[in-house]
């Protein structure tokens, strides 16, 4: 992926190559590290088509601000057909204020890195059309819920991969690369659970829509928790039950109210509020003696 940077004064600053990577959590921290350092808002390719001679404009009010706090600033941008809220953000930086920080890469709902607070719900805003959730020709777009604000719509995302490397969200292989592949077969009951939650992008969108995490600093939050599942029941991860120790504590599965947010609105349609309900089973199964199985 290739980032443009920009200064405050809308010089280009030259890209930010990434090379590829396993997983997304090197490219959030090194982004976030980016963003601590001023170079916070990267360009598209390209944004909104030309404005016909009829077209309309949408009022979009933006969060500006930092750690300290903020306030929203209001833009008028054209509105153009199949036009998405990134797209939105990205006129506004280009056109309106070269300042603006904001998060994305992929451009396609694949990277989760786009996220932000839109008319007061957590989505992708590379996904998610205009003409679906705008209110009257308004918009209100904000950076996510339950994270620290580096700047205007980019969050700090190291609390979210800081308790999902301390849930124990990393593979722990059984076997050395040298050692012969195991067969598993796909159709098997562990298979199929961890197979529910293996699609999980790093988004925090439920992380950002969960109450448990607004209301307590400690929880892990669903995509960390969702990911031990995972684990827990993937035949080639080492530890096996132990895998539970990480999040059976006082931040762990057992704080979780299940309101069910997290899977009400995850765009990839995962289930977090199951994958957790199914670790509290395994951790009683485990206390009353059994495999932690569940």
């Amino acid at each position: 992926n290739h980032y443009q940077t920009m200064g405050q004064n809308g010089q280009r600053l030259g890209p930010l190559v990434l090379e590829p990577v396993i997983g997304s959590i090197w490219l959030w921290r090194l982004a976030c590290a980016r963003a601590r350092n001023g170079h916070t808002a990267p360009i598209t390719n390209g944004g909104v088509g030309a404005l016909g001679a009829d077209a309309k404009t949408l009022d979009v009010r933006i969060w500006r601000g930092g750690p300290e706090g903020g306030k929203f600033q209001v833009f008028e941008v054209p509105r153009e057909e199949n036009q998405t809220i990134l797209d939105v953000v990205s006129w506004v930086q280009q056109n309106a204020e070269p300042a603006l920080a904001y998060r994305f890469a992929c451009r396609v709902g694949m990277c989760g890195s786009c996220a932000m607070t839109v008319n007061g719900r957590a989505r992708w805003t590379c996904r998610t059309h205009v003409q679906k959730v705008a209110r009257g020709g308004r918009l209100d777009i904000a950076p996510l819920k339950n994270l620290p604000v580096l700047k205007d719509l980019a969050t700090d995302m190291d609390p979210f991969f800081d308790k999902w490397t301390a849930a124990g969200g990393t593979h722990a292989a059984r076997a050395a690369r040298t050692d012969e592949i195991a067969a598993i077969d796909p159709e098997s009951n562990n298979r199929t659970a961890a197979s529910a939650g293996i699609e999980c992008i790093n988004c925090a969108i439920c992380y950002s829509s969960c109450d448990t995490v607004a209301g307590n600093a400690d929880y892990l939050g669903p995509a960390a928790l969702n990911r031990v599942w995972t684990l827990l029941n993937d035949e080639k991860d080492a530890r096996g039950s132990g895998v539970l120790d990480g999040v059976l504590g006082m931040g762990g599965a057992m704080n979780c109210h299940s309101i069910g947010a997290c899977s009400a609105l995850c765009p990839n349609d995962l289930d977090p509020l199951s994958a957790i309900a199914g670790l509290k089973r395994a951790a009683v199964n485990r206390a009353l003696g059994g495999q932690g199985d569940a």
